[in-house]
């Protein structure tokens, strides 16, 4: 008798995996300063919060998305035997364009509201924005509240409405962990695929951590077009930092504001 894992845990625990794995990735590729958006130094001395505290957080976060996502398979579930029927590659890639869609939409409103709203940025989105210099395990570092808000709730939208299966899921939601995870590295790697293919990427979110970008670059994780529909988009150049590495830097009409 085989051990059989269900597409429902794997839909609840992979991406958590793929966090942690991915993101582990990147610890070591932190050593090469060629490629860095920030100084090592800049890391260590400009963020507001210890490393262990940002694990502490995710992990937290993480335990909130698995307990919503086991209660959403759970309520959703079909007993009927449907489920052994798997959908067409086209129905599968309607299904994730979907998904994408509704993330990026509902992150996008959730997101500059939270910046617009002086309570909920003082008391609860402030708490991403210590990290002034984004590193990659510390992408869902949030408040318990935005985490659910903004990444489980987003989640769980996406979900029901593109119509995926569990089994769906379990590569969407992981695609989606590394993509998220990939726009906080904090590095500008030659070849990075997520780089070549999607205009959100590290460096393009990385304005929206300093100072001068808050109001702009909402839009996460996978497109731009909310931000430049609705004009708060904040185009950039990707230059050469002097002690090495890139720095992106503000369009000059951004600048002089």
């Amino acid at each position: 008798m085989g051990f059989e894992v269900s597409d429902e845990l794997l839909g609840t625990f992979m991406p958590i995996l793929v966090y942690w794995v991915y993101s582990g990735i990147y610890i070591p590729l932190g050593s090469l300063e060629n490629y860095r958006l920030h100084s090592k130094k800049d890391e260590d001395e400009k963020n507001l919060v210890s490393k262990g505290t940002v694990v502490k957080g995710v992990i937290l976060q993480q335990v909130v998305q698995a307990v919503v996502a086991i209660l959403l398979f759970t309520v959703t579930g079909d007993d009927s035997g449907a489920a052994g029927v798997q959908p067409s590659l086209i129905i599968l890639a309607r299904q994730f364009f979907i998904a994408m869609l509704v993330l990026d939409t509902w992150q996008y409103f959730m997101h500059r509201y939270m910046h617009h709203n002086k309570f909920l940025y003082r008391h609860i989105h402030s708490q991403h924005h210590r990290l002034v210099v984004p590193y990659a395990f510390g992408a869902l570092y949030n408040h318990p509240v935005e985490g659910l808000l903004l990444d489980t709730i987003g989640g769980a939208l996406a979900f029901l409405l593109s119509g995926m299966s569990p089994r769906a899921s379990i590569f969407f939601f992981s695609f989606a962990t590394v993509k998220t995870v990939d726009d906080h590295c904090g590095l500008w790697l030659p070849g990075n695929l997520f780089h070549m293919f999607f205009r959100n990427n590290s460096a393009y979110h990385d304005i929206h951590h300093q100072l001068y970008g808050t109001k702009y670059n909402f839009s996460q994780p996978f497109f731009v077009m909310w931000d430049k529909i609705l004009g708060t988009h904040m185009p950039y150049s990707l230059e050469k930092r002097a002690g090495g590495g890139f720095e992106a830097r503000p369009a000059k009409e951004f600048k002089d504001n």
